[in-house]
């Protein structure tokens, strides 16, 4: 390969990446303030409950092998956040409710599971949900702060909310 075509494919690779974080923010901005969803008991729940909090709000479904993998995950960062956090299990499927709570029992999950639908209304996303699991991390002021489209650990959410407040504290400090 020609040093020019390296450079071209190099120069290609960078605006290519360019364009996903773009899009990647302008998704993150696009998405709304609130909503509201009803739990498997039928109590109503919004993201504005949870100010104060960091919220990661998880959009899932029974039959997806991903998801699946990724549920013990996101128990141990709410389980493991001491009250700082907690996480709103999304689920987004045609399942009736007994079938999901047996579901949710059998994973031994602890965090509020919402019922959207298989075909959700726009007031009931947080952003755009073009594959699962897709999480977003919002901030204890309600700000929506980073998305995830694909299994994320409890390590990296961790991190995330780690170097976030780093980054915070320094600029509070200028």
């Amino acid at each position: 390969m020609s040093r020019r075509n390296v450079f071209s494919a190099s120069r290609a690779w960078r605006l290519l990446l360019a364009c996903a974080m773009w899009l990647l923010v302008a998704a993150v901005h696009g998405s709304q303030d609130d909503f509201t969803l009803r739990d498997m008991d039928g109590r109503s729940h919004s993201l504005s409950d949870y100010r104060g909090k960091w919220v990661l709000v998880n959009y899932w479904a029974t039959w997806c092998p991903p998801c699946l993998e990724e549920l013990p995950e996101l128990e141990v960062f709410h389980s493991g956040a001491g009250g700082k956090a907690v996480v709103l299990g999304v689920n987004m499927e045609e399942i009736d409710e007994p079938a999901l709570r047996a579901f949710v029992d059998h994973q031994f999950l602890s965090f509020p599971i919402l019922v959207a639908s298989g075909r959700p209304s726009r007031d009931q996303l947080i952003g755009p949900v073009e594959a699962m699991p897709t999480s977003y991390l919002v901030t204890p002021q309600g700000e929506v702060v980073a998305r995830q489209v694909g299994q994320i650990t409890a390590e990296a959410i961790k991190s995330f909310i780690e170097r976030y407040e780093q980054q915070k504290t320094g600029e509070d400090k200028q």
